[in-house]
């Protein structure tokens, strides 16, 4: 078995962010994957995540 890509990471963090994640995938990222990836990519995510709705709103207030 071999690690999984970084396209499945990115996969794989949205889909546990919005609660979707299925069994096959979350077994896989716990056997195959890192935690310094996962940790990693979430922590990427947040960020974009946190900076979006921050432009987003400073955009709707004016």
């Amino acid at each position: 078995m071999s690690k999984p890509t970084i396209i499945q990471v990115i996969k794989s963090v949205l889909s546990a962010a919005i609660g979707v994640q299925s069994g096959d995938n979350r077994e896989r990222d716990f056997t195959q994957g890192s935690f310094a990836t996962y940790v990693i990519a979430g922590i990427a995510f947040t960020i974009l995540f946190v900076l979006g709705l921050i432009f987003l709103v400073s955009n709707i207030i004016g």
